[in-house]
């Protein structure tokens, strides 16, 4: 099922699909966001991300079709070090992509970009998304109190991290 998943940079043309999942609460709640992009503003925020290079954005594709954002955020080539998120539309969550998507981005982040350390963090009740992580060879590094304000309450999180070596010997 998984067979055709792909990725490719974000183009403007994505905007639309990207404004879809942006201004849904259930997909924002766990992007720690409001649900709150106008068009104009994604737009704009594309443009300026043009010339930015601690950013990698990317469409996820099941053959032809969207299904999904992923991003690395923070990157620092000093450091080697990044952030990575992930979004799969609602119309495609649990159909078993999130996994084999967030592998794409980990080999190019290792790979293409020489990353050392890729870094996360996610609420401790988004259990599959752990177990997702962990699936792909994300440990716990640490843990956030109270960190995030989700479904009107404030949650604890976890920083996993990804080191490019563990990722190599698995």
């Amino acid at each position: 099922m998984t067979d055709n998943l792909h990725i490719r940079p974000l183009e403007k043309e994505d905007l639309e699909f990207l404004h879809n999942m942006r201004t849904n609460p259930d997909v924002m709640d766990y992007w720690f966001s409001e649900p709150y992009t106008n068009m104009e503003k994604l737009k704009k925020n594309f443009e300026q991300q043009q010339e930015n290079e601690s950013i990698r954005q990317f469409m996820l594709y099941h053959g032809q079709e969207k299904i999904g954002y992923l991003g690395l955020y923070g990157i620092i080539q000093r450091h080697r070090i990044a952030q990575f998120a992930i979004m799969i539309h609602p119309d495609h969550q649990g159909k078993g992509y999130a996994a084999d998507a967030t592998k794409l981005v980990v080999d190019y982040c290792f790979n293409q970009l020489n990353i050392h350390k890729l870094s996360l963090n996610v609420i401790k009740v988004n259990e599959k998304a752990i177990h997702i992580y962990r699936k792909v060879g994300f440990e716990v590094e640490g843990e956030l109190k109270k960190q995030y304000f989700v479904n009107g309450s404030y949650h604890d999180a976890y920083v996993m991290s990804l080191f490019r070596e563990d990722y190599v010997a698995r």
